[in-house]
């Protein structure tokens, strides 16, 4: 019981409670959904938990240490909470969430029992199935460097520090013709050479798919027309006028990082390591053997 503030602590041992649990699940843009298991609104923080969400929870599992501490929230899929479009779309992956439990007959008495994200979604039956992680996942993902010949960094990460925003690193268009959510079409492509966007970002900016983003798998012309492809469809639909932004792509090589992006003293590769044939070599009378590099 560490962490309850005195009024939680008393009302637990008065030995009549009147508790309800409360979540609140917050999406990486920003959108934020409140639900009780109570048979009636409750409201604070400026939040508002509904009580006809159909969301349930079972029991909560906290360990010490760096296991993880999970649960599981349980709820009805429907148009007004969480739907199942939504869910397919990714919208919910990585989700913030906290849980408290509540005095149902005074809302400023509660406890913040957990802190975490939303792990794998299953869905099934018009109803969902939604894990949730404890703050100690991170603590559970591997760090560190790894020595390989391309890059490791992100493309306008922390360590790349690429500025993708700055002229001739991304555009923003309308959309005049997409397929299958997938691959794109338009007639010009001024400023940029074909191949640009190859391995970029492709962001949607408006329409039902605001918020989605895909990674492209080509960018290239096709019949005199500019076609750029991503690898897997946008999970939401389309259509011409939406907007869309197409950031430049970088094939994690020096020369790339060199030529394209003028970004060689934060390249996070090492392109002198020697690879697999060096091992394999052995001294020859007709070569030179200085142990300089014959790149």
């Amino acid at each position: 019981m560490g962490g309850m503030d005195q009024a939680f602590r008393a009302h637990l041992e008065s030995g009549v409670t009147t508790l309800a649990r409360c979540w609140t699940i917050r999406r990486a843009d920003g959108v934020e959904y409140g639900f009780t298991d109570h048979d009636r609104d409750l409201s604070f923080d400026g939040i508002t938990f509904r009580a006809d969400s159909g969301l349930t929870a079972q029991a909560l599992q906290q360990t010490t240490g760096l296991s993880v501490d999970n649960t599981e929230a349980v709820g009805i899929l429907s148009s007004a909470a969480i739907s199942e479009a939504d869910i397919e779309a990714g919208r919910f992956d990585g989700a913030e969430v906290r849980a408290w439990l509540v005095n149902w007959a005074d809302v400023s008495v509660r406890w913040l029992q957990f802190r975490g994200t939303l792990g794998e979604i299953r869905r099934a039956g018009g109803a969902f199935h939604a894990e949730l992680r404890g703050l100690t996942e991170a603590l559970n993902r591997p760090l560190g460097r790894v020595y390989q010949k391309p890059c490791t960094a992100v493309l306008g990460d922390g360590a790349c520090r690429v500025d993708l925003s700055a002229p001739g690193y991304s555009c923003e268009e309308v959309v005049v013709e997409a397929e299958a959510a997938r691959i794109f079409r338009w007639d010009a492509f001024p400023g940029f050479d074909e191949g640009w966007f190859a391995r970029g970002r492709l962001s949607v900016l408006s329409g039902a798919a605001e918020g989605l983003w895909g990674t492209i798998k080509r960018d290239r012309r096709v019949e005199g027309r500019r076609e750029v492809e991503l690898w897997q469809p946008i999970p939401a639909p389309i259509a011409p006028g939406d907007r869309v932004r197409l950031e430049a792509g970088c094939d994690k090589r020096f020369e790339t990082c060199r030529l394209k992006f003028d970004n060689v003293l934060n390249f996070q590769g090492f392109p002198d390591i020697p690879g697999e044939d060096w091992m394999m070599a052995v001294p020859k009378s007709g070569d030179a053997n200085t142990g300089g590099s014959r790149r």
